[in-house]
Parts: structure tokens; sequence; C-alpha cells
């Protein structure tokens, strides 16, 4: 499916049509994904609990977040690359007073690879928070969905880091050797500023910080004759996530185009949920431990909630336009859109309540190894991830594969 992706992207951007590589992951790589852990603590967890506060674009909140993400990124991972894009604008409730956003965008790239030659699997959420009502958090809009977005990083750092160094070993940076455009292909995450209202969502009040990023990526071109013209035609797939924390959650698929991406994401979630992987899950040990009629433990299994379920589109009826959030602008462009968002949305949405009380911890967990998981079929890291024989077996075949092919030049 992601070939067809791609020769769909190549006659958009006017490149060769040239087929890559989506390897799903082995069991095996399924049960090695990380999980967060204690650093989902709402108190004392490393990666979420520094987000639980306001966080209204220019406060001091916001600031904390911020340097939150850049300290992560810079202890966690150094070999990422860090930048930041800064706008200001006027809102309905701040009168002259332009306000700053700050979007961070932080990336991996193959070492060998050039600007304007590397297509991004970018994965994003706002880091923002409502101003009113006083002191709202928004756990699930979204600070749970940033801690996901670093887990993610950092899960895949070390299997991209490996990947690449197999593929360097067996010559892949040089110029007559071809893979296709798994050669050239990164990772960016994006946290972006301003999402939320500042009085009543419109076209002009709501996604600041998405709207300045779009227009400046847009306008930021890469070299002549590059692969990809602009900032903004590298983006392979943009993965929004937004509003995940709350229990049983209904995700639809909101993109005709995109629906093979939702597909994989949803047959992912399907394999942890039989695996016995996803906490959440009424079958999952530690839940049917906890589920007793008086002493007598429940037997067998329960029925199997699915998130993702939206499988079936032979009606031909997709919502992508019923809801407004930081892929529009991106969209406007003609970047491809996985939206990742509970329709309806959670009983917290923009409420007090959504606060790192009312996440329910276990699904929290589950969409961040589902979200990796997603991430590094898309990275074709089966084999990088916590199995060195597979490592050595994978490239030791793709040596000979290349000196068969130099053979029959």
């Amino acid at each position: 499916m992601k070939a067809m992706h791609i020769l769909r992207a190549a006659h958009f951007f006017s490149i060769s049509y040239i087929v890559t590589a989506y390897t799903g992951l082995s069991e095996q790589s399924l049960k090695a994904l990380p999980r967060p852990g204690p650093d989902f603590d709402i108190v004392k967890g490393r990666l979420l609990s520094p987000i639980l506060q306001p966080r209204v674009p220019g406060s001091s909140g916001s600031t904390a977040v911020l340097n939150h993400f850049a300290e992560f990124f810079k202890t966690d991972l150094p070999q990422w690359h860090v930048t930041y894009q800064n706008s200001t604008s006027k809102t309905p409730v701040t009168g002259d007073r332009e306000v700053p956003f700050v979007n961070m965008i932080a990336t991996r790239d193959p070492p060998w690879s050039k600007a304007g030659e590397v297509g991004y699997l970018t994965i994003v959420a706002h880091y923002d928070s409502k101003m009113s009502p006083e002191g709202f958090i928004g756990a699930t809009d979204s600070a749970a969905p940033c801690a996901m977005l670093m887990h993610t990083a950092r899960s895949l750092d070390g299997a991209l880091t490996k990947k690449w160094a197999a593929m360097k070993n067996v010559g892949v940076e040089q110029e007559d050797y071809d893979l296709g455009l798994e050669e050239h292909t990164g990772l960016k995450i994006i946290f972006l500023d301003g999402e939320e209202a500042f009085a009543t969502w419109t076209n002009q009040d709501s996604i600041y910080g998405a709207k300045s990023l779009a227009a400046e990526m847009e306008a930021a071109y890469h070299p002549a004759l590059s692969t990809y013209h602009n900032a903004i035609s590298s983006i392979s797939l943009f993965v929004l996530l937004d509003l995940l924390g709350s229990s049983a959650p209904d995700v639809p698929s909101y993109f005709k185009t995109t629906h093979w991406a939702y597909e994989k994401m949803a047959d992912l979630e399907d394999r942890f949920r039989h695996g016995g992987l996803f906490l959440s899950s009424p079958n999952h040990d530690s839940q049917r431990s906890s589920n007793n009629y008086g002493s007598r433990q429940v037997r067998g299994k329960r029925a199997e909630p699915k998130w993702l379920h939206d499988l079936d589109k032979s009606n031909d009826r997709w919502s992508g336009g019923m809801i407004g959030d930081d892929h529009v602008p991106f969209m406007a462009r003609g970047v491809d859109i996985l939206h990742v968002i509970p329709s309806p949305f959670p009983k917290v949405w923009h409420h007090p309540s959504d606060d790192g009380e009312h996440l329910d911890m276990d699904t929290t967990e589950d969409w961040a190894v589902l979200v990796t998981a997603f991430a590094a079929e898309w990275l074709d890291l089966e084999g990088y991830l916590d199995d060195k024989a597979q490592q050595k077996r994978r490239f030791g075949d793709e040596k000979k594969s290349k000196a068969t092919r130099k053979t029959e030049l």
C-alpha cells in the first residue's frame, strides 16, 4: 500500500516513481517496544508531569513546557536537530497586543541525506492550553499527546541509528546505490503552539502556530532539482494526535487519501490486543485479575473494544472537513493527513476536569506504544528494535543483493 501512496505523491510533486519498503513488525518486535511506564506518572513522570500545567501562549507555563521539550531532546536525543519557528498575532482578547507563538520542530535525518532529498513521517500535537476556564490543564488536549510524541522519538532513536549504520556499512550513501525513497526517509516531531481559540473558535481565532508554520514551510524552497521542491512537500504523512488519553475512544477514518494508513494503524491495534499487549484491554492479565465477582474470577474472554474500527468505507462517506484542527493549513497545501482524534470528543473536553487525574493511564500508555509501532513500520525498522541477529541477516542479504546488481551491470 505504501508504494501506491508514493506513486500518487510522485505524480503530485513530479518526482520519479520508486517503490519503498513497508515491512510489518514481527510479534517479537511488538513485544520489544518500550512502554512509558513511570515516565507517564502524572506527578513525578519525567515526560508527562511537566506538561500538566496551564500553557497559554506567551505565558510562563508555555515557556516552561517548551524548555522541557528542549531539555529532553538535548539530554536524551542529542542527534536530533531542533529548530523553532516564531510568529506573533493579535487575538480577540488581547486587543493591540501581539501574542507570541513558538513552534518546536525536532528532526532526525539519515546521516548521508541532503537538503530537499528527505521525506518525513511527521507526527504532530499542540502543546498550548486554553485561556479559559482559568487554570485549564488540557491533559488530553494535548499534554498527553505531546508526551506520546516524546516517547515515540525516544523509543525509535536507537533503531534509526542501527538501521542507518547498517545501511552505511553496505554503501547506501554512495551515489550508485539505490534503495529508493527508503534511504531518504526521516522522522519529524512537531509541537505546535496556539491551536486553541482565545475567545470563540473561528478561522481567524485558532491554530495560530499551524497557520504560520505551514506558510513558512511552503515558502522554504529547496535547491533546484531536489526531490522535494520545498519544505512542506517533504511531509510524506502528517499524523496529528489530539484529545487522546480518555478511555474507550472512538476514532474514525476521516480522509479517503489516507485510509490505507488508518488501516495500518488499525491492524496494529488489533495485533496488540490479540497479543495481550494492551494494558487497557479487558483481556489483559492486569485487568482480568482485578475483575472478580465476589471471590469468583471472571472466566473466558470479554468483548474486545476497538478504537480504530472505521474500516468499512463502502458507503464512501468521509468527515474530514468536519473537525477544525492544526492539520487544516497543511491539508490546504496538499499534505496527506492522518487525523487521530476521537469523535465524539472525550467528556472532559474543554472542561476543568481535563487534568492528569482524569486521564485513563492504561489507554494513554497504549496510545504511546501504538503510535510508536506505526512509526516503526513506516520507517521500516523491523529487525532493528531489539534483535541483532535480524539486523545482521537483513543487511547481509542486502549486501549480496548490491553485489549482484553491480555484476549484472
